[in-house]
């Protein structure tokens, strides 16, 4: 059951075209979401920001998720927690608005994981901090229906692989995970979230 998210965290968490249009206009100054605008920080947001746009314009979500989707009674929130510089964030954020776009009973929330380290801290993954986390919550008194993320479990398991037995640079590894998505193409997540929610629908 969720005991962190309040009715104030859902006040002051931003739709998905908020969210575009605040990490626009941070990098127009030259900034990205957080605190640490270092010069790496704005070049992995301005690559994120490609990637996510590119799924803006290419995702499609296959017929049988679709109609689960559709399927949903209830009203929920999807809270997800992202930050601009996150690359698992880019690939994964706008498939789920995507998502969301089909159900107006699925109101998609987006929280920053650096300004609400309360909800981070109930939705931790071995003990870090991971993003994007969604959580699904009813819409009424808040409850918890599920939660998904930070990624795809077969990326998941690269990371903790990497973390496990690091075998080339950071860098070389990011570049690792990009790649494995770029050929996933939505695909793996688009499965996870059928099955979460022929879960969460029988709920």
């Amino acid at each position: 059951m969720n005991k962190v998210v309040t009715h104030e965290h859902i006040e002051k968490a931003m739709s998905y075209q908020a969210y575009s249009e605040l990490i626009n206009n941070l990098l127009a100054d030259g900034k990205t979401t957080g605190s640490n605008h270092a010069e790496n920080m704005i070049e992995y947001t301005k690559m994120n920001e490609q990637r996510r746009k590119r799924l803006d314009k290419t995702t499609i979500i296959n017929p049988q998720l679709e109609q689960e989707i559709k399927a949903v009674k209830e009203r929920w929130y999807w809270l997800i927690l992202s930050e601009a510089w996150c690359g698992d964030a880019a690939q994964n954020v706008p498939v789920l608005a995507k998502m969301a776009e089909l159900n107006d009973n699925i109101v998609l929330k987006l929280l920053l994981r650096d300004e609400n380290p309360d909800v981070m801290e109930a939705y931790l993954t071995n003990g870090g901090k991971s993003i994007p986390k969604l959580v699904c919550l009813n819409q009424d008194d808040l409850a918890e229906v599920g939660v998904w993320g930070p990624r795809p479990k077969q990326a998941q398991v690269m990371v903790e692989a990497y973390k496990a037995n690091p075998t080339s640079s950071y860098a070389d590894f990011v570049k690792e995970v990009q790649l494995w998505y770029a050929k996933d193409k939505t695909k793996t997540l688009q499965e996870e979230i059928m099955n979460l929610l022929k879960q969460w629908n029988n709920g």
